[in-house]
């Protein structure tokens, strides 16, 4: 776990590469379940970058439709999703260890055999374990906006990301994303806008409205009691893309 933090070294210089990475580990404190089911439960539903390239037999024993969610929280809304649609696989990608603690108990006690998940950074994995054109969907809801100015590099949307995103998914497939601060939903927008072989799915410069799929979460549904907004973004692979030179 957490492979990430081994950073690789030039091999030319011998210097640790280091990248603006989109989040910050602030790990908070495990608790005795969470921490129990690393133990116990991570053998049988993690994934390991040092694994490779992902092979979904192996993994699930089938090629079913396949969806990856990058940073999903505590995991309650991916469990669901993944119990909701027994047809589909699901995998999911999270830095922070009790938020995958918790995911492998959700795995667990709801008799999930469709969800795995890996504790590493998502832009690794995408590169290095998930085979171009494989995705069905790929989610990203309410990643940190770093709304300081001087911090917006670091937010993970960005035009290098989202081309890699488009190489993973297979034609039709969608890029769903969602947040509720309308600075981040404007930058989001602004960089779809401007990224080949993507279609905005509401229309163009439009947001979309929530999806069945998406289920609502009491952060969410909080914020809204505060007034605050929320905006979804779904952008479809255009079935005949042909992939940017990188």
């Amino acid at each position: 776990m957490l492979d990430f933090l081994h950073q690789d070294k030039d091999p030319a210089t011998g210097k640790v590469m280091r990248r603006v990475r989109s989040f910050v580990l602030r790990e908070g404190r495990l608790t005795d379940g969470q921490r129990k089911a690393l133990q116990t439960l991570w053998p049988r539903y993690g994934l390991e970058r040092g694994q490779g390239a992902l092979d979904p037999l192996a993994v699930f024993g089938r090629d079913a439709p396949r969806v990856l969610e990058i940073g999903y929280g505590m995991g309650q809304s991916l469990a669901a999703m993944a119990e909701a649609a027994p047809e589909q696989d699901f995998i999911g990608i999270e830095v922070h260890r009790p938020g995958v603690g918790a995911l492998l108990l959700e795995i667990q006690e709801r008799g999930l055999s469709n969800l795995r998940s890996y504790c590493d950074d998502a832009v690794d994995i995408l590169k290095l374990c998930v085979p171009d054109a494989s995705l069905e969907r790929v989610q990203l809801y309410f990643p940190d906006p770093w709304h300081k100015k001087k911090h917006h590099k670091r937010r993970i949307v960005q035009p290098d990301w989202v081309t890699l995103v488009h190489r993973k998914l297979a034609p039709g497939g969608v890029l769903h994303m969602a947040t509720d601060w309308q600075d981040y939903a404007e930058h989001m927008i602004a960089v779809m806008n401007n990224a080949q072989g993507f279609t905005n799915t509401a229309g163009p410069g439009a947001f979309a409205p929530r999806p069945a799929w998406r289920p609502e979460t009491k952060f969410e549904r909080r914020g809204e009691k505060l007034g605050h907004g929320v905006w979804d973004l779904l952008f479809e692979k255009s079935p005949l893309a042909v992939e940017p030179e990188s």
